[in-house]
């Protein structure tokens, strides 16, 4: 029974450095859902100005805002599966930590499984900020607002 408390307590040990990645990749997720929520409110401007023009002609306003239009969307895209992967990565994290307990537990070598599973998680956060970095890079580069 000791070397079972003893082996669960190293396992404690061992799972805090996921915990903190969990954390981080909460923080990220809420970083990222702002910006969604800041997006989707701009499309709705956006759209609202063009389904109040008038006139049929298209005007250079108007593909302007098409095209501001289209980098909203693609933006979205962007942040849906960063959030998509971001919580991949969460869920990968979590079965590290259970993966850890479970091998304490039934004193089964589940080391390769456990990495394995944390690689995974450290690409899914890469890929994570990577399509952060790109939606990030479009929002600055987009060059649609006019100064009058």
């Amino acid at each position: 029974m000791e070397t079972h408390l003893t082996d669960i307590t190293r396992v404690i040990q061992l799972a805090i450095a996921p915990v903190f990645l969990l954390t981080a990749i909460g923080t990220l997720i809420t970083a990222l859902n702002n910006r969604l929520g800041r997006i989707v409110d701009r499309r709705r401007v956006v759209h609202e100005r063009l389904l109040a023009k008038s006139q049929p002609e298209t005007t250079e306003e108007d593909r302007e805002m098409r095209q501001e239009w289209r980098v909203l969307s693609r933006r979205i895209r962007l942040i849906y599966f960063a959030m998509l992967s971001a919580g991949l990565g969460a869920l990968l994290v979590c079965l590290v930590v259970a993966g850890a307990f479970i091998g304490a537990l039934i004193a089964t070598d589940l080391s390769r499984a456990v990495a394995v599973l944390f690689v995974m998680a450290m690409f899914a956060v890469i890929a994570t900020l990577g399509m952060f970095l790109r939606e990030v890079f479009l929002a600055v580069s987009g060059g649609t607002h006019r100064i009058p």
